[in-house]
């Protein structure tokens, strides 16, 4: 099979050809059709996440079809639509697994990071941390809900019951997550780069109320504010946006420096979190909630090949919506 290869964070991936994984005990192998380019796909290939397994294959964001089923796999067929997600095991044993919070699992393993990805022709998944695909939307326009939808739907359920809700950084999870939030009744306000008006057009497009740059104040004070972009100085302007006792939601895995700031502005019982990886029942959730709602889904497709175009058009902030690489395979 063709697989894109990481080999030393910092450096381009490159294109091999590798024998197609053997399925073992509770894994699936599965036929990629396509998958997007998250921001924590550069957070790995850049350093920002020290330690990955290397040489690596990223990609966490993965649909494709079951070619064959190891031992103990059950609930599954083969030809079956299925969807690979960030999260690609969990030690099931230590508190946080114990209590219902798999995310925080002390001995997680990650696709893409911990265990080689989507970036290829095929993969193997563990049965446990697949789920089936019965949308009715391309693969193409799936792939990104695997993380910019599962995430963009744990913090805004993080978020609580809120009426005017803050995005800043409009990419692939905000696009998603703001027409769920719009279904449900939210006033969404959109923040983007300062003079990026294609952004700002985008969101009003679909069901934002307002949108400006990050550094605007929005017309009303916010019950809550997500934060995708991975800038830390995002951090002290939605606090001052926020209302008493609201929210604001850190919600990418790798974020620069927050800045110092006053008191005054956390002061109100204002509070900070962070979104860390998903659980399984947030994809259960969301991709329930995905079935009522018409999302619409904006692309760029790239062939796997085109894997390093992909991640330095993101990097650059050139992509509206998520970025796709296709395989053939559909």
């Amino acid at each position: 099979m063709k697989a894109m290869i990481l080999h030393k964070q910092g450096q381009s991936l490159s294109l091999e050809h590798l024998d197609i994984p053997a399925c073992g005990k509770n894994q699936i192998l599965v036929k990629i059709s396509a998958c997007a380019v998250c921001r924590t796909d550069l957070h790995v290939c850049d350093g920002d996440l020290k330690d990955p397994k290397l040489p690596l294959i990223p990609g966490h964001e993965i649909v494709g079809n079951i070619v064959t089923m190891g031992s103990g796999v059950k609930n599954f067929s083969v030809g079956e639509r299925v969807g690979i997600p960030w999260l690609g095991s969990t030690c099931g044993k230590c508190f946080y697994c114990r209590n219902h919070m798999e995310n925080l699992c002390d001995s997680p393993g990650f696709t893409g990071y911990q265990i080689d990805g989507g970036y290829a022709e095929y993969t193997v998944a563990n049965q446990n941390y697949v789920f089936s695909l019965d949308l009715d939307m391309s693969d193409t326009d799936v792939a990104p809900l695997l993380c910019a939808g599962l995430i963009g739907y744990r913090s805004f359920r993080m978020a609580g019951e809120v009426r005017n809700l803050g995005i800043y950084g409009f990419g692939a999870a905000a696009h998603i997550i703001t027409q769920i939030a719009c279904h449900k009744g939210c006033h969404v306000y959109a923040f983007t780069r300062k003079d990026d008006k294609e952004s700002q057009e985008f969101a009003l497009k679909l069901g934002a109320i307002w949108a400006g740059a990050s550094d605007e104040s929005p017309p009303v004070k916010l019950d809550a504010a997500i934060i995708y972009a991975p800038a830390g100085v995002l951090v002290p302007l939605a606090l001052k946006s926020l209302r008493k006792g609201g929210k604001v939601i850190c919600a990418g895995i790798h974020m620069s420096d927050i800045p110092s700031f006053p008191y005054t502005i956390l002061w109100g019982e204002r509070m900070i979190k962070s979104v860390a990886n998903l659980t399984r029942k947030d994809g259960e959730e969301f991709f329930s909630i995905v079935r009522g709602i018409p999302i619409s889904v904006s692309t760029t497709a790239f062939a796997l090949e085109d894997a390093n175009i992909a991640l330095d058009k993101l990097r650059k902030g050139e992509l509206q919506g998520a970025a796709v690489l296709v395989t053939g395979n559909g």
